[in-house]
């Protein structure tokens, strides 16, 4: 069974590593899909356009996992990888993490590098507030006025997130609810009569 519950972070947050005169810039935000990652990127860019490297990692979509890493110009495997490390070994997703470095004059060498960019990443980690989400199963359920006291005994028993509802001749409501019970609603749903209900996706 597929797990219906990840963990992520609830708001940006920023640190700040410093070695041999280098500055590691770090900064977490709770992000989405790769759109929001690539306007965050963008922005970092601009304010710190004069910075040596802008390296990053990310993983979203609790459902598909999709993960990146990036060196930007560092030696490979040095600045991404061990970003992501410690998104994975935190067992984050939803998540961004760019590393902004402005270069002191003294080469780290490649363990230093390592290092730098690991402990800027766990740094900023500490400094966020992680939170369990779930990823839940939305549904849109049609069903006629005759249908509502029975749609909503299931909605009372099983109590999912009510995210919209519209009551006429023709009802209508939008539910979420975990993964783990979203056969057992939808099952109990289409056994009411005229009820339909149409699965949209998860979240």
């Amino acid at each position: 069974m597929e797990a219906d519950s990840y963990y992520t972070i609830t708001k940006n947050s920023e640190a700040i590593f410093k070695d041999k005169g280098s500055r590691f810039l770090a900064y977490a935000y709770p992000v989405e899909d790769e759109a929001e990652i690539r306007a965050r990127l963008e922005a970092l860019r601009k304010e710190y356009y004069d910075a040596t490297h802008h390296c990053y990692a990310w993983r979203i979509n609790p459902q598909e996992e999709r993960t990146r890493a990036n060196d930007d110009g560092e030696p490979s495997g040095t600045a991404g990888k061990p970003i992501l490390g410690q998104i994975l070994s935190r067992e984050l997703t939803n998540i961004l993490i760019v590393v902004v470095r402005y270069f002191g004059g003294t080469k780290l060498g490649v363990p230093g590098l390592i290092n730098a960019y690991k402990e800027s990443a766990r740094e900023v980690i500490a400094r966020s507030e992680i939170v369990e989400k779930t990823v839940n199963a939305h549904f849109k359920v049609h069903f006629s006025y005759l249908a509502m006291n029975d749609v909503m005994k299931v909605i009372k028993d099983m109590q999912p997130k009510i995210i919209s509802q519209q009551f006429d001749n023709l009802c209508e409501s939008v539910l979420a609810i975990r993964r783990s019970m979203a056969g057992q609603i939808k099952d109990r749903l289409e056994k009411c009569e005229g009820v339909n209900v149409e699965f949209i996706g998860f979240k």
